[in-house]
């Protein structure tokens, strides 16, 4: 289509517009290691067609990239996934999916620009990835909430084994979830607002 000569000019389409109703947007991003689910979670909660940034592994990456108990991955984030979520007619919720390669996580810092929260999203057969993917949080001073995706094989603990063995905090959240189902991943997220609003509730009393 030539647009130059049309008169009208092409614009989003009716499911992705903004709600008139919206008053307030809010950055979350979406981030932990290679594989642990990112990009579905995103997919399967965003209300307009996900933005993806895969593209097809290659020979390049073996010995550099840790694909442990993602063998049959066969594509990678190598900017960032982007959705966007309605929580309530006022709130709205745009979504950042960093990508899990050690090798892209330069990427991460713009992507943590003017974040509200984030998810952390775990895979207990590796937890050891977890470790640094919350300390750039922290070091960044981003609140976030531990989403523990249920993996078929993988070890199932219980919370406070799992609140040890990532040394976190009584008031960090953390609850399982299944990031192929909406609803679940939809709960993950109302979850982190719920804390970022229990944060703000103590910034005011103090």
């Amino acid at each position: 289509m030539d647009f130059k000569n049309s008169d009208t000019i092409p614009g989003p389409r009716t499911e992705d517009r903004l709600p008139h109703t919206a008053e307030a947007a809010v950055k979350i991003v979406i981030v932990g290691g290679f594989g642990v689910g990112k990009t579905t979670m995103v997919g399967s909660v965003s209300e307009i067609r996900p933005l993806t940034t895969e593209e097809t592994m290659t020979q390049a990456g073996i010995g550099v990239d840790d694909n442990y108990g993602s063998a049959s991955k066969t594509a990678t984030t190598v900017a960032m996934d982007f959705g966007r979520i309605s929580i309530t007619d006022e709130l709205v919720l745009y979504l950042f999916g960093t990508p899990g390669q050690e090798r892209f996580w330069f990427l991460w810092n713009g992507l943590f620009e003017g974040a509200l929260g984030a998810v952390v999203l775990v895979d207990t057969r590796r937890l050891e990835v977890s470790f640094d993917v919350m300390g750039r949080l922290e070091e960044r001073g981003v609140p976030f909430v531990v989403a523990v995706n249920t993996f078929p094989d993988a070890p199932r603990y219980p919370v406070a084994e799992l609140r040890t063995a990532l040394d976190l905090p009584e008031e960090i959240p953390i609850l399982d979830c299944d990031v192929r189902r909406r609803a679940s991943s939809r709960d993950v997220l109302l979850t982190l607002m719920r804390f970022l609003h229990s944060l703000a509730m103590k910034g005011a009393l103090t």
